[in-house]
């Protein structure tokens, strides 16, 4: 089926949907709690004070909650701390970071385990800040595993490699996730060939729920317009529905719900002079819409009846009143309201007995072609149509109209289905038109004398000629008879 793309969702959609979101995620989203007690040491290595010699990695735990430092190079936060709830926009960071940090301390975070805390203390670091995250220690290099050993051959030489692997690990993983939304683009598609035909396609869109929505039209496989439980990068068929009988072209919309796990935000908690930290940030809700760049046009089918003028004809034009009507859907417009203008066509067949039908048959000859195309300012109803032409002679003439799909004009073509052709039965009896044989003329009474004057027996008068005598008169009679009986043979 070919298919033609009307609406992707553009680069700048996808910013401004991002930045919409953001902005949810830090204002409605946003929840306000009192300031909470001190961070207290949670899993990790190092020393839990404000400064140190090789300072904290791993969680503080505030509330119960495992947090991390989104600040690299402030004190450790053993001071009271402040819960700003979950913020799209804690400490300036990107949603990008925000998403990837949130993933790092809800999937990973959330342990006991001082290997996987301390990994992800500085995975979460890089995210936030590479540079300083790198460099805050000392360390000259440009690598992760670098800086962690720079700090762990000295702090905890024996889980160094097993916490430069996993902090890498993490950090590369984190720096992967996509901002929900930020991707998500639905793709609505028509048909060409039959625009109350298409698909609707998600991509992107990371989540663990995605229900697709449509407006004035359904998903072919339920006949509904809601479907659930759908996989991104999957096409699904959908049939467009005009949302009322006005014929005018219409727009299919479509919208996805979508539920991602991560939301690019996490629990903001500041301290005073010292670091801020993340908790988990949670998931987030969201919606991406699209809907078809050009108006899809109505489709229906159209049929036609018929009556001849008159049902005998002693000669002239074929006239013949075509009723055009829906047979299914309603009669559309052109944008601009008007009534879409559909061609029929019509041949017109000639035989010499009255026609059965409903196939044309062997000996029926093609006198002439009809046709017949709807005003824009009526669209169906009745026309009535007159042959350019003669009728040719006596006979039974019929007329075979039909539709056409490829007879019409291309704006018009797609208002029909495809291939669509409906044709009228041959033999209608509303179709037949009848042109009966003259009759033979017949000589009138009085011809008899004229032709006995003919032979010079008898004057025009009536009176006897000459003295031919009986002969000649028989031999006249005989004449008469015989020509009369041939006529009678004739005529017969």
């Amino acid at each position: 089926m070919p298919a033609v793309p009307t609406r992707r969702a553009s680069l700048a959609r996808r910013i401004i949907l991002a930045l919409l979101f953001g902005l949810a995620v830090a204002g409605a989203v946003l929840t306000t709690a009192p300031p909470a007690s001190a961070a207290s040491q949670g899993a990790g290595f190092g020393t839990w004070a404000p400064l140190s010699a090789h300072g904290w990695h791993g969680s503080m735990l505030i509330d119960g909650v495992h947090t991390y430092c989104i600040v690299p190079g402030l004190p450790a936060p053993t001071g009271p701390s402040t819960d700003h709830g979950v913020r799209g926009d804690a400490a300036g960071l990107s949603p990008q970071q925000l998403a990837g940090i949130n993933h790092l301390v809800t999937t990973y975070g959330q342990t006991a385990d001082p290997v996987q805390a301390a990994s992800v203390g500085w995975a979460v670091k890089a995210i936030a800040d590479l540079d300083t995250t790198l460099h805050s220690w000392g360390y000259p290099g440009d690598s992760l595993a670098g800086a962690v050993d720079h700090i762990f051959s000295r702090l905890a030489p024996e889980h160094s490699a097993d916490i430069q692997q996993k902090a890498e690990a993490y950090y590369a993983e984190g720096m992967a996730v996509t901002v929900p939304g930020a991707d998500a683009a639905l793709t609505l598609t028509t048909d060409d060939a039959d625009p109350r035909r298409g698909t609707l396609r998600m991509d992107g869109g990371a989540g663990t729920a995605v229900i697709l929505a449509l407006e004035n039209a359904v998903f072919a496989e339920t006949g509904t317009a809601e479907l659930a439980r759908t996989v991104p990068g999957t096409a699904y068929e959908i049939r467009a529905v005009a949302p009322d009988d006005a014929g005018a072209p219409f727009t299919v919309r479509a919208s996805a719900a979508v539920s991602a796990t991560i939301a690019p935000a996490v629990r903001y908690f500041t301290t005073e002079g010292q670091q801020h930290t993340a908790g988990p940030g949670g998931s987030v809700h969201y919606t991406v819409t699209t809907e078809d760049d050009i108006p899809r046009p109505v489709v229906f089918s159209p049929g036609i009846t018929t009556q001849v003028l008159a049902p005998e004809s002693a000669t002239g034009h074929f006239v013949d009143d075509v009723t055009l009507t829906p047979v299914e859907g309603v009669w559309p417009r052109s944008a601009d309201g008007a009534f879409v203008p559909v061609r029929a066509t019509a041949v017109v067949y000639r035989t010499d007995a009255a026609p059965a039908g409903p196939d044309v048959p062997a000996d029926a000859v093609p006198v002439g072609e009809l046709e017949l195309v709807t005003e824009p300012a009526q669209g169906g109803g009745t026309y009535r149509v007159t042959s350019p032409w003669q009728l040719p002679g006596p006979g039974y003439y019929t007329a075979v109209w039909e539709i056409a799909a490829s007879a019409q004009e291309p704006s018009v073509a797609p208002h029909l289905e495809r291939d669509y052709r409906w044709s009228e039965d041959f033999g209608v009896p509303s179709q037949v038109l009848h042109v009966p044989t003259p009759p033979v003329a017949q000589p009138a009474p009085d011809d008899a004398p004229r032709a006995l004057a003919a032979t010079g027996l008898w004057d025009d008068a009536g009176a006897r000629v000459g003295a031919g005598g009986c002969a000649a008169l028989l031999a006249g009679v005989a004449i008469l008879v015989h020509l009369a009986q041939r006529r009678r043979v004739a005529a017969r």
